[in-house]
């Protein structure tokens, strides 16, 4: 689910001011879709996790005759890692299942830690390294390749991906013009969900700016319940913020150059954007457990403190993508009806609209991992996890219907809809050791700003310390 800043063509080819602009402009109205259509007709939603997943695994006797073509390979064995834990986890075995039901093949999965690149030296020092592994930053992608760990896609892969994907998510997964990844799930990391209970009891109502965010935080405070709930604990979700804000106030020149470090961070507008953040980091009672209380909460824990206890929840608010509705789906509270959507509200003159996503990439050669990538590129994988809820594609074939319920359908036609039109989150971009490792870094600063939201001189100085030794410049 995370996010450090890639060197790669895509950002190249964003640099351009008019180009920004245009891109910027056509996320914009791609994403206010779903503010305007998201949260009508909702009653009734399925919850996450209810959707089917279809072909074999899921009880038919043989896939249709229009679905992707896969080898036989019984007898071989393929290991996948990722990141997905729990409901998460769980979703993504099925499309493995899939797989197997369909190949004879037999996968296993192992989950691992946000670290991935640590954790895949080791494997590859041991002798031992997995088939495919499925990385959240570009950055890390880069590095890999640098390492000579991965292999480009093979020609099977490449049809699928050139058929299914457009350019812009092609390039965030190619170095040097040579495609290494296929970006298998996408988020939209500009999303506010709130408790409608508590916001019914408040008299509040959707904020579309940062001042109008501010008020309903106050408004619910007033009314006895704590307005946001924040993951402080999982740093990823502390560069989401800034990276929202930042987006929406900077404007997208700016960000591409953050991201990049063609800009430092003790740059004014790295101040701006850390001076608004305080607005809210700083207001103790607008946070659940205060500053103190949101440092040590998980992000699962930041959901359910959102969606439990009925009319008087810890939180009103919780911040963060469309794989929200995943730790909803582990509460009693039904997506479109208790829980709901607004766009992050906007800063500057535009609300943002940040994405980030985890790419598969291929560490052997053998028929058996390219058959597997290549199914991760078809429509017919990403069926399977549409369906099983708290996900979302950029595989722009998948027929929308796949989703189950209206909220993620309409998350899912303004990301694809945004076409190459979009920011990639920007600590996915970074070098892992600047913005992707627990207790490094951003996440770590971060952390400490939310502490001290007071100290923004020292966060913008020890941020530039840390990313020039990441970027070596």
């Amino acid at each position: 689910m995370r996010t450090t800043s890639r060197e790669r063509n895509q950002q190249d080819r964003r640099s351009s001011a008019g180009r920004s602009g245009r891109q910027a402009r056509r996320a914009a109205v791609a994403f206010a879709a779903v503010g305007a259509l998201a949260l009508t007709g909702c009653g009734g939603e399925d919850k996450p996790g209810d959707g089917k997943a279809t072909g074999s695994a899921s009880g038919a006797p043989k896939p249709p005759a229009d679905t992707l073509q896969l080898p036989k390979l019984d007898g071989e064995k393929l290991q996948v890692i990722a990141v997905w834990t729990g409901p998460e986890g769980e979703n993504f075995k099925k499309v493995l299942k899939e797989f197997e039901n369909r190949t004879g093949a037999t996968v296993s999965y192992v989950p691992t830690q946000d670290a991935m690149l640590t954790y895949l030296g080791s494997k590859i020092s041991g002798g031992t390294p997995p088939d495919v592994a499925l990385l959240q930053q570009p950055g890390a992608l880069k590095q890999a390749v640098e390492k000579k760990w991965l292999k480009p896609l093979d020609t099977g892969t490449q049809a699928q991906l050139d058929k299914n994907y457009t350019k812009g998510w092609k390039d965030i997964a190619a170095v040097n013009g040579t495609q290494y990844g296929v970006y298998y799930k996408a988020a939209n990391k500009s999303l506010v969900w709130y408790n409608t209970k508590a916001f019914e009891n408040a008299g509040a109502t959707e904020p579309k700016t940062w001042p109008d965010f501010l008020k309903t935080a106050e408004t619910i405070s007033q009314s006895g319940v704590t307005p946001v709930s924040v993951g402080g604990s999982d740093g990823w979700t502390l560069t989401d913020w800034f990276e929202n804000i930042y987006l929406s106030q900077a404007g997208p020149e700016k960000y591409d150059q953050l991201a990049q470090h063609k800009i430092k961070w003790t740059d004014p507008s790295v101040k701006d954007a850390l001076t608004t953040l305080a607005q809210l980091f700083g207001k103790d009672n607008y946070l659940v457990g205060g500053a103190k209380g949101a440092v040590g909460t998980p992000f699962p824990k930041s959901v359910e403190q959102t969606f439990t206890g009925g009319d008087t929840p810890k939180g009103a608010m919780v911040f963060e993508g469309d794989f929200v509705a995943v730790n909803i789906g582990q509460t009693k509270a039904k997506l479109g009806t208790d829980a709901k959507v607004f766009p992050f509200p906007a800063v500057g003159a535009k609300s943002p609209v940040v994405t980030g996503g985890d790419v598969a990439v291929a560490l052997k050669d053998t028929r058996a991992t390219k058959a597997l990538m290549t199914f991760l590129a078809s429509t017919d994988a990403a069926k399977i996890s549409a369906g099983a809820g708290g996900f979302i594609s950029p595989n722009k074939s998948l027929d929308m219907s796949a989703y189950p319920n209206d909220t993620l359908r309409d998350i899912a036609k303004a990301l694809v809809g945004a076409g190459d039109d979009f920011r990639f989150d920007m600590s996915d971009q970074a070098p892992q050791s600047f913005g992707g490792t627990p207790g490094k870094g951003e996440w770590k600063t971060l952390q400490d700003f939310l502490r001290n939201p007071k100290d923004i001189a020292g966060t913008q100085q020890k941020l530039e310390t840390d990313a020039a030794a990441a970027y070596k410049n």
